[in-house]
């Protein structure tokens, strides 16, 4: 597979952001409309580890920083011979203490399509036999917080959380916590200690969090945007998942354009632009900046 031309990253189909503009994207009812959850009902009829090979086939990589593979993450998670039981907890974590300045993709996607990090949280659960979730999101965020808790309490309603979720003998439970706005716990370990209880730190690693990480347990912590990812993936499949982005980072990813600029906002565009052209889809710079 080629690295695509530059110029042809920027002409993108929105995927990630294509709900946002819709009335009520936020409500269940409306992202049911949009292909809402039917990557969760596929995904159930799937093996957990075809799910793992499915993210590790798509190329997708954690859109926090690190860039890490998401699927090679997920099959660090220690897991008992011949389907049994894990023999301690397995738990998901979603970091959403989104605080570098001028940052603010994963706020947006949760107060705009919420539904979509809840089903992915889900899947992303299921895959890694995890059977209690945590959405640890930053303290100042009330109104991203607000739409996310009234999202997953329909997700309750409807039957996609809780016990015997789509009547497939799976349960989750899914807690949305708000931090205090230390901006350290936007390090993985340091948000491990903070939902503890604990002043958030970072912790000495090894251990790493795949099997010490949430109480002592194998643990999963994953940005909003991956999680938010793994619907779309499901639904597509990897191959066309990797029809864009770049070879070695593959899919679309949301950008922050903010400061001095014509246009800011977030631009959804495929991994691998350049920040040249990503000032071009916002006009450039605001009028008499250097």
């Amino acid at each position: 597979m080629s690295e695509p031309r530059p110029e042809t990253l920027a002409k993108l189909t929105p995927v990630l952001t294509k709900r946002w503009l819709s009335p009520d994207a936020w409500q269940l009812g409306t992202y049911e409309k949009l292909d809402g959850y039917a990557a969760l009902r596929k995904a159930l009829k799937a093996h957990p580890d075809d799910l793992i090979q499915l993210i590790k086939d798509s190329g997708l990589r954690g859109r926090g920083g690190a860039g890490f593979p998401t699927g090679l993450k997920w099959g660090f998670i220690p897991q008992e011979p011949n389907g049994k039981p894990p023999a301690r907890p397995h738990y998901l974590v979603v970091n959403a203490d989104e605080g570098e300045p001028g940052t603010c993709k994963d706020l947006p996607l949760m107060t705009h399509d919420p539904h979509a990090l809840v089903e992915g949280v889900i899947i992303a659960s299921y895959a890694i036999r995890a059977n209690r979730a945590y959405i640890y999101i930053r303290g100042e965020a009330v109104h991203a917080a607000r739409r996310l808790r009234n999202a997953v309490r329909e997700a309750y309603d409807k039957g996609y959380l809780g016990k015997n979720i789509l009547r497939t003998g799976y349960d989750l439970e899914l807690v949305v916590h708000s931090g205090a706005g230390a901006y350290i716990c936007g390090e993985e370990t340091a948000l491990l200690d903070s939902l503890e209880g604990f002043r958030g730190q970072p912790r000495l690693r090894p251990p790493f969090p795949a099997t010490h990480g949430l109480y002592a347990s194998p643990t999963v912590v994953n940005n909003v945007g991956t999680i938010a990812s793994v619907p779309y993936i499901v639904l597509g499949g990897a191959d066309w998942w990797k029809t864009m982005g770049t070879e070695k980072s593959s899919g679309p990813m949301i950008y922050s354009l903010s400061g001095r600029i014509a246009n800011p906002g977030q631009y959804e565009c495929s991994m691998g632009i350049t920040l040249r052209e990503l000032l071009e889809l916002a006009a450039g710079c605001s009028r008499g900046t250097i």
